[in-house]
């Protein structure tokens, strides 16, 4: 009986406000959609039961133990129901258990949040002291030093110490029109600066998909959701392959095709995604931080039925891109995935130096320091371009790649010549003509067309780099999957 009691949460009322005023699902029908079929084990399930604030049980959440994908994870799931998910001592006493039982155990933790944040009112017993909820986001940090993945759905509205949950974790989904992330809501921010301020505006989910790269990935539903994170479990376990297992899927595109794919010049737009999906078994990538800094492309796919990260050129590597690839090639590091880069990159572009170089120069500097301390192997591939400082970030021949190959096209060098042409000449031209600065333009590097243009055309072509064994070798486009 006491079960039953605790199993309808905050009550018939809360629960029809949350799944039809709010269409959200019920916390346990949000286990179903997470956990495999098996049944799970529930920890503490009558913690608070005689503690209660007004009429309902006080912990407001859920925890156990469960498989996912057939890997034993921990899991803290929000009950919104009772008092709006809204954290109570009980419930934070109960949720350091099971990051113990996490950390002891070495197991995931998957966090489904949907919380109110502290009970303010009892923020002396849940606040200020070593086991009180800062001690949380601390636990989130060691473990993940020690290499122990947390993953994190924003299924409701997530604020203040409730916001720190999924940022702290190393990837998170969030769910559209449904998930927010804030450390003060609409009616605070109306409190405290008279502005109105919607909750998608303030912190919904294309705002932290798109522009501030909080969360990893976008949902559409719930069901999307919680199929995305058994997709990001199933990538945190990679198993070596028999000997002698050659079974996998072929992709959906013939290989062939990418003869014809190859960029010619780092400046088209060809999504490099058509790329992707003529190297990777049955054409299926889970790309991570789609919608932010898509200049770089990242994500998981297999090849040949093993496991990779791959991070490959979509454009300049940009502040947002370099970001999101240092954060993705940590994953890939304590997860021990092998790493594929294709490198297709585009040189710097001429221009006084300010801010917003100083910014894209700092992110690049931590992707360079990420790609060479991930202990796992690296293989890059040269698909078009390897310029000047970003073919560092991108894994070139100097930060040691087990294996780098070129395709037939790929240029090698420290600048573009062409850019060559295209270079206004120093000093002040803001006064001219348009016809006389065109003029200028077209003859300020006349004298060194002739030496240093051909001389470095000559030297950046990929079978001068091969000659001199700066890379394993060229090869063909459509080899690169046997390769």
């Amino acid at each position: 009986e006491l079960l039953e009691r605790v199993r309808k949460g905050g009550g018939q009322s809360a629960i029809q406000r949350h799944t039809q005023r709010n269409q959200k699902l019920f916390v346990r029908e949000r286990l179903k959609l997470l956990l495999d079929e098996e049944p799970f084990l529930e920890l503490s399930p009558l913690a608070g039961l005689d503690m209660p604030y007004g009429d309902v049980p006080a912990a407001g959440c859920l925890t156990g133990i469960g498989r996912i994908c057939g890997m034993w994870c921990v899991f803290l799931a929000s009950d919104a129901t009772v008092k709006g998910g809204t954290i109570y001592p009980i419930g934070v006493k109960k949720q350091l258990r099971a990051q113990e039982i996490s950390l002891q155990n070495r197991l995931p933790s998957v966090h489904l949040v949907d919380s109110g944040g502290a009970f303010l009112p009892l923020q002396a017993e849940l606040f200020p002291d070593k086991l009180h909820g800062g001690r949380i986001f601390y636990n989130e940090a060691i473990m993940s030093a020690l290499g122990i993945p947390q993953v994190a759905v924003v299924c409701g509205s997530c604020v203040a110490g409730g916001a720190y949950v999924p940022t702290m974790a190393e990837e998170a989904v969030i769910i559209d029109r449904i998930g927010t992330l804030f450390l003060a809501g609409p009616p605070l921010v109306k409190a405290a600066t008279g502005e109105d301020v919607t909750p998608e505006e303030l912190g919904g989910a294309r705002l932290h998909s798109q522009v501030s790269g909080c969360t990893d990935h976008f949902a559409p539903s719930e069901e999307e959701a919680f199929g995305c994170i058994r997709n990001v479990i199933s990538t945190l376990s990679p198993r070596a392959m028999p000997e002698g297992d050659t079974q996998h899927d072929n992709p959906l595109y013939s290989p062939e095709e990418l003869l014809g794919l190859a960029p010619r010049d780092y400046r088209a737009t060809l999504p490099v995604q058509l790329i992707l999906s003529r190297l990777v078994d049955g054409s299926r990538f889970q790309e991570f931080k789609a919608s932010y800094g898509t200049t770089l492309v990242t994500g998981f796919g297999h090849v040949q039925g093993h496991l990779v990260g791959i991070v490959a050129s979509n454009g300049e590597l940009a502040h947002d891109a370099a970001l999101k690839g240092s954060h993705f090639v940590q994953l890939c590091g304590h997860r021990g995935v092998p790493m594929l880069f294709l490198q297709n990159t585009a040189p710097q572009p001429p221009g006084p130096a300010n801010i917003a170089q100083a910014h894209r120069l700092k992110a690049q500097a931590s992707m360079m320091a990420a790609v060479a301390c991930a202990a796992v192997p690296k293989i890059t591939v040269v698909i078009g371009g390897c310029y000047g400082g970003d073919s560092y970030a991108m894994c070139g021949r100097s930060f040691s790649p087990n294996f780098l190959f070129l395709w037939p096209n790929a240029r090698v060098a420290l600048v573009d010549s062409r850019h060559f042409f295209t270079v206004p000449p120093a000093g002040d031209s803001g006064c001219a003509e348009e016809s006389e600065l065109n003029q200028l333009k077209a003859n300020a590097f006349k004298p060194v067309q002739s030496s240093v243009l051909s001389r470095l055309e000559e030297e950046s072509s990929a079978f001068y780099s091969s000659a001199r064994l700066w890379d394993d070798g060229i090869i063909l486009p459509q080899d690169t999957r046997k390769v």
